[in-house]
């Protein structure tokens, strides 16, 4: 939508009717997918942030490099103070090692240790028991999955509305 078309949203009372959100539409079904990720999760000892991030993880290294911190932050779009505590656990448990580079110390890379590359093993049965009786077509998952991509790169490109 243009903002030359936001003239043609129809006003009223309806537009706060709380079943009429964008919003509330995303943040009920962020609400509920995760909600069907934790016993999954729970199995691996993740929370729902540290399996993201461990994606992340297990993708870089089978293409063979660690991460910057600064570039997971990017990736997920977590600023460094809600990942800093992810990767501090997740190093507790040993299955990140976060070094500083030689050369600047203020640049961390964040690599899987051997524990971390072997939850990789059992994480892999994840996205198929999630979709597990779901009872929807895996040709409509894709379908959503592109159209909030799409969302979300033009909510990232959008300017800021001061109207």
């Amino acid at each position: 939508m243009t903002s030359k078309s936001c003239s043609e949203i129809p006003g009223g009372d309806q537009l706060l009717a709380l079943d009429n959100q964008l919003c509330f539409a995303l943040y009920a079904a962020n609400r509920a997918v995760t909600a069907r990720y934790r016993p999954l999760l729970q199995e691996l000892g993740l929370t729902y942030p540290q399996y993201l991030v461990m994606l992340v993880l297990w993708q870089q290294d089978q293409e063979g490099w660690a991460p910057k911190v600064s570039e997971l932050g990017q990736r997920l779009r977590l600023d460094s103070g809600t990942l800093t505590p992810l990767l501090k656990r997740l190093e507790e448990r040993s299955l990140v090692k976060r070094t500083r580079g030689p050369e600047d110390e203020r640049v961390v890379r964040v690599a899987l240790t051997p524990d971390g590359r072997l939850l990789r093993t059992k994480a892999v049965a994840v996205p198929q028991r999630l979709m597990c009786g779901l009872d929807v077509d895996p040709r409509r998952v894709a379908s959503l999955r592109s159209e909030l991509r799409d969302l979300l790169e033009i909510l990232e490109r959008a300017e800021p509305s001061a109207q």
